[in-house]
């Protein structure tokens, strides 16, 4: 038996060498091109990528030519250093130091040695080149923003270096890739697929033709044109709105989740990012660290929702039956819970029924209902985790699965979170240590295209797609599945009626009623979030952030969408009527409320953001 494991082992690796040396000497003749390729010079020719436009056609991204100085190291003869340094515009140490590492690269390969000439600089540049050997040029494209807006969307392409070169095997060293937005996210589609020609050179290694009649160049194939879901108009008008002021904007259309408007402030021109000032310019973008230009607030910051998550609250209050829409609670300027804690609230007609809550925002009404909700159930743990899980439905404390690189979860708290908080066995929580939650504080965390995510839910009463970016690849919509499946939520249809009246009541003749827009029927939701800082390991109360969700019309949806205005102290101030604007430019594409504009135009938040600690007292919740 042992014998004849041990000859069909012998026998199964001998067709196994014979079977691959078929296979290379017969059927695939790239090995045979590459042992020729001391005979043989290799010249790619990089595709354009392609080109990026918005829901309405027009052109956001196209391209510029750029001409690279490439070497290849085992071609270069004996050269004049200090004059081609001089040509290049480079001291002759950095030229060297070039040449170093392209031959620890590769000697075979090329390698770039100086990247992006202009035209005019190639046209300089060219007329010399033949004296110097082993030395071409080499033609590409770069990146020709037709906008100076979007640059977090559009994300932005650099040179692939050594080390990831060596890990990508269908990239060389030099060439372009996608670093972030869309550029990464669609790299595979935008790239397109580079040609290649090779050239026969004589044994004095000068070219003599196209090697074996050019039967394995190929030729180059441009990216793949893409349409996004961005109206640029609705971009560049929030961009203008936010200036001067920090925080995000995600509009949202809730019929389709289509990205209308993704803003985050401060933004940079995208144009920064392109020629050879593009690695200083990203360097000093890169070290901003008090306003974070590259940070993507829309998706990527985390704030707590304030009292826009008061829909939610009276949702799954609803939908738990433990309050109907007639049910009246008290409120005397706030909620007095536990042994001494109090939450405040402003002053406002009471008792109140769900409706008026929510157009008042009443702080005492959804603390009471959050506590009716945990209080449902046999322990809080249990109450937790069924109120958890409603959340999760409105695409909330995990990831959305949008089509774009970067993002944050948030944070909705488990039941275990507060077990470990509380340490519990040995110390019992019960629901009023949770109760902040009830109105968006406490320990909730969410991103800007979360809540307008869960405002599209709301406006479409129980269900919603995915956010994503991507609307048609050339002229074919997406068929992706995971954008075009309704995601529902755990609410019945028939409960968000009273909040969707509450949120059109806010501008009737609650917390927003002078931001109402003429002609437009609109819900909405104001919001002050607290703002906390540690400073020399102290916890510090700042300047709190306004918050603003809003969908319009009250039928028939076309805009939802998430305000943030950091420091922007309450929901109604900032980040409301940067809402409401946003919603008159899609809607009726023109501003008629010019006092409203010029007022956000006219006032930022710099001297805010230059404060230490704002030495604000305490704001309500509105």
């Amino acid at each position: 038996m042992r014998k004849l494991i041990i000859f069909s082992l012998i026998t199964l690796t001998g067709i196994g060498f014979i079977g691959r040396l078929l296979y290379l000497q017969v059927i695939d003749d790239s090995y045979a091109l590459r042992s020729r390729n001391n005979a043989v010079k290799i010249q790619y020719n990089y595709p354009q990528r392609g080109y990026l436009f918005d829901r309405n056609g027009e052109l956001l991204v196209a391209n510029q030519p750029a001409y690279d100085v490439m070497a290849i190291p085992r071609n270069i003869q004996k050269f004049d250093t200090t004059a081609f340094a001089n040509l290049l515009s480079l001291k002759p140490k950095q030229l060297l130091g070039r040449l170093d590492k392209a031959k620890i690269y590769s000697p075979r390969l090329p390698s770039v040695i100086l990247p992006q000439l202009s035209k005019e600089e190639y046209a300089f540049i060219q007329e010399k080149m033949w004296k110097f050997k082993g030395f071409y040029i080499q033609k590409r494209s770069l990146r020709d923003y037709q906008v100076n807006s979007s640059a977090n969307v559009f994300g932005y392409i650099s040179e692939v270096n050594k080390a990831e070169a060596n890990s990508k095997p269908n990239y060389q060293a030099g060439e372009l890739i996608g670093r972030s937005g869309v550029e990464k996210q669609y790299e595979d589609l935008l790239r397109g697929k580079k040609g290649v020609k090779y050239i026969q050179k004589d044994r004095f290694n000068r070219d003599i033709g196209p090697y074996e009649d050019g039967k394995y160049d190929r030729l180059p194939e441009m990216g793949k044109d893409i349409t996004l879901t961005l109206d640029i108009d609705l971009q560049k008008y929030g961009e203008k709105l936010m200036k001067g002021k920090r925080g995000g904007i995600v509009a949202l259309e809730p019929e389709t989740g289509e990205i209308l408007s993704l803003i985050t402030a401060p933004s940079y021109d995208p144009s920064l990012l392109v020629g050879r000032e593009r690695s200083e310019n990203f360097t000093e973008l890169w070290y901003d660290t008090i306003s974070k230009p590259l940070f993507d607030r829309g998706l990527q910051a985390m704030y707590p929702p304030g009292s826009p998550f008061k829909t939610v609250t009276g949702l799954i209050a609803l939908q738990e039956n433990v309050i109907d829409t007639t049910d009246e609670i008290s409120c005397n300027h706030g909620f007095y819970y536990g042994r001494s804690a109090h939450m405040a609230c402003h002053n406002h007609p009471t008792p109140l029924s769900l409706t008026p809550a929510i157009a008042y925002s009443c702080n005492s009404f959804f603390a009471k209902t959050y506590r009716e909700i945990i209080n449902k159930f046999e322990t809080p743990q249990e109450g937790v985790t069924a109120w958890r899980k409603h959340l999760l439905s409105f695409g909330l404390g995990d990831y959305l699965g949008y089509d774009l690189p970067v993002g944050q979860p948030g944070r909705i708290p488990s039941a275990d979170y507060y077990n470990r908080a509380y340490n519990y066995p040995k110390y019992h929580w019960y629901a009023s240590a949770t109760l902040s939650n009830g109105i968006g504080q406490g320990e909730i965390a969410t991103t800007p295209i979360q809540l307008a995510n869960m405002t599209a839910a709301i406006a479409n009463r129980g269900w919603f797609f995915k956010p994503h970016i991507l609307k048609k690849i050339e002229d074919r919509p997406i068929e992706n599945e995971k954008y075009t499946t309704k995601q529902k939520t755990t609410v019945d249809p028939k409960h968000f009626k009273p909040i969707v009246e509450g949120m059109n009541q806010v501008y009737k003749y609650g917390t927003a009623r002078f931001l109402q827009i003429p002609d437009v029927d609109i819900c909405g939701k104001t919001g002050t979030s607290e703002n906390y800082t540690k400073i020399n390991g102290e916890r510090k109360q700042l300047t709190d952030h306004s918050i603003f969700i809003a969908f319009a019309p009250k039928d028939d949806p076309k805009i939802a969408l998430a305000v943030f205005v950091e420091n922007g102290r309450w929901g109604s101030r900032y980040a409301g009527r940067i809402a409401s604007l946003m919603i008159e430019k899609y809607i009726k594409k023109k501003i008629t409320r010019t006092d409203m504009e010029d007022w956000i135009l006219n006032h930022d938040l710099q001297d805010e953001y230059a404060k230490p600690l704002s030495g604000e007292p305490f704001k309500i919740n509105q």
